[in-house]
């Protein structure tokens, strides 16, 4: 059985992980009003918000840079599988995390640039509509990320004994994010844990192909003079 390439690898985990991504985040938004929540169990809630930064509803500067930001960290990701997709030295885990690293930029994005202009932003306990005959919410680039994926695994109360934290209520783990949120994280950590060596030879053999490109350029000048 012949071998799944790494371009046709990478292309089927993009494309998987941006319709889910999508999927989930139109549901939510058109079937939540915002700030609404529903305990699927103890540890894991559906909870509907927004946000204009980066992932896990992080804040970082203005969102025109931030959307920019995004396209271009995308565009630099689909040149690096391109590159690499001819390539037999890399496990496939490797190539899969970098796919997925790049789906979760690409889900974002779609929501910066898109969701603005796709649906309304009405009060709650109103719900969202796509395509609303009166237009959307904001302008081209200016749409909001859709988070939903809430799980409160912990929390207690510090015993008031403790300095700075005593007597304050504790939840771990707090953030709200979506499903690029958890490729995007998920999948940096283990090329960090598991395919560092990969990341590291990669800038070697980058490095390796430009002093060749210069030794044949500098060959080439000497033969020309002579």
């Amino acid at each position: 059985m012949k071998k799944i390439s790494n371009g046709w690898l990478a292309t089927i985990i993009i494309a998987l992980a941006i319709i889910i991504d999508q999927v989930t985040k139109i549901w939510v938004k058109t079937h939540f009003f915002y700030g609404e929540q529903v305990e699927v169990a103890s540890w894991f809630k559906i909870a509907f918000i927004e946000n204009n930064g980066m992932a896990f509803g992080m804040e970082l500067g203005s969102k025109a840079i931030l959307t920019w930001l995004r396209i271009i960290f995308s565009i630099l990701f689909i040149y690096y599988l391109v590159k690499i997709r001819k390539r037999t030295d890399l496990p496939k885990g490797f190539v899969a995390c970098v796919a997925l690293i790049t789906a979760g930029a690409i889900g974002n994005v779609i929501d910066c640039i898109a969701y603005g202009q796709l649906f309304n932003d009405p009060m709650p306990p109103e719900v969202a509509q796509f395509l609303p005959s009166e237009g959307g919410y904001a302008s081209l680039f200016n749409g909001k990320v859709v988070d939903m994926l809430y799980f409160p695994l912990a929390e207690w109360d510090w015993p008031q004994w403790m300095p700075g934290i005593g007597g304050k209520h504790f939840l771990f783990f707090e953030p709200i994010f979506n499903v690029a949120d958890a490729c995007l994280t998920t999948s940096i950590l283990v090329l960090i844990i598991f395919y560092n060596k990969f990341i590291t030879s990669d800038k070697k053999n980058d490095k390796t192909e430009d002093d060749k490109d210069e030794t044949n350029e500098a060959q080439e000048s000497d033969s020309t003079n002579i």
